[in-house]
């Protein structure tokens, strides 16, 4: 796996709404109505993110998830990064 070249993330960030890079880590921030949801989103997610064997570094409070996604073997952020912050947005979207 390579690590994306800066046009590469460029073009990556402009088809992944809400998703900035922080750190050199692809990072959002998700807001549910309150804590169950916000617990039911990783429940959800979890089980998809298992079956890609790609896990995020994620954090939760009460009704927030923050994300961060990078690719350790690769050193930086790549396709699994994009790929992962899709299906997280897809989850997130079935759930808000």
């Amino acid at each position: 796996m390579r690590k994306f070249s800066g046009s590469e993330l460029k073009a990556a960030l402009s088809r992944l709404p809400g998703w900035t890079v922080a750190e050199g880590k692809l990072h959002k921030e998700y807001k549910f109505a309150d804590f169950i949801h916000a617990f039911g989103f990783m429940s959800t997610a979890a089980l998809a993110i298992e079956k890609m064997g790609h896990h995020p570094e994620w954090f939760n409070v009460y009704n927030r998830v923050t994300v961060d996604l990078t690719t350790h073997d690769a050193q930086g952020i790549t396709s699994k990064d994009v790929d992962l912050a899709k299906l997280l947005d897809q989850v997130a979207n079935k759930l808000q």
